[in-house]
């Protein structure tokens, strides 16, 4: 049994994590993956040739290089199994409840960027119900699972755009400013419990650490909601939260596009 060490250097959120998984459960031959992503490297312990684990690396066009190749065994504690299932069902809850709540805020208070957060959320959920779902599931169902993910979050960015255009055409109304800056306060104060949650966990396992910085990069895109609102507030026009909501839409979209490209 031998260990390979590649660094990836795109990988850097959630979803990559899932993509560089799912590649790479369709390799015969691999025993274990574990994944650092401070160094953005990929450790797999292997007795297939390093040759075609590198090639399914590849295809994600990630920008994978393979940096070692040693008989050495890769650290993968079995104990905190349970605990880490634990944690990522608090943190599939959390985003789950949250997505239904923004998504009929939003849907009260006609804010493309409350709908377009609740989006984010959704895609969040997902990636916690994989790493739940997946755990022993064969890799044709594991990509199942991923692609019915991917259709739903295109399914649902593409309407959201189209949406957004429609609005841009019209003569729409002001969103409600306060829901939304309510709102994404309690969405941005339910992903810092999240990160909280994570952290505890003090995990080094892929999902852990993966999930930690898209949960992060989430705050980033409620403060851009807040600041869609205030703007709106200042301006009296509707443009800011319809270009915050494009913005998360597409984020969503390029995601899900990147999912079903690695199912196909």
């Amino acid at each position: 049994m031998r260990t390979t060490v590649f660094r990836v250097a795109r990988m850097d959120c959630a979803a990559e994590e899932q993509l560089v998984r799912m590649r790479l459960d369709g390799v015969e031959g691999i025993e274990a993956v574990i994944v650092n992503l401070d160094e953005r490297t990929v450790a797999v312990r292997h007795s297939s040739d390093a040759a075609l684990i590198e090639e399914a690396l590849d295809r994600l066009d990630l920008g994978t290089t393979r940096l070692t190749d040693t008989g050495a065994s890769v650290a993968d504690d079995q104990s905190v199994v349970s605990d880490e299932r634990r944690i990522l069902r608090a943190a599939l809850i959390i985003n789950a409840g949250f997505f239904v709540a923004e998504f009929g805020a939003g849907l009260i208070a006609r804010s493309m960027g409350l709908l377009g957060d609740s989006l984010d959320m959704l895609a969040d959920a997902s990636v916690y119900s994989l790493s739940l779902m997946a755990v022993g599931r064969s890799s044709a169902h594991k990509k199942r699972l991923a692609a019915g993910s991917g259709y739903l979050q295109f399914g649902l960015a593409t309407v959201g755009l189209v949406e957004v255009i429609r609005r841009l055409l019209v003569n729409e109304t002001l969103p409600d400013v306060r829901t939304m800056i309510v709102v994404s306060v309690l969405a941005l104060a339910a992903n810092v419990v999240t990160l909280v949650i994570l952290r505890k966990a003090k995990s080094p396992e892929a999902h852990f650490q993966a999930s930690w910085i898209f949960t992060a990069n989430d705050i980033k895109v409620n403060a851009l909601v807040i600041v869609a609102a205030v703007i709106v507030a200042l301006t009296g026009s509707p443009i800011p939260d319809l270009l915050a909501g494009a913005g998360i839409f597409l984020i969503v979209a390029n995601g899900a596009r990147r999912i079903l490209r690695l199912v196909r």
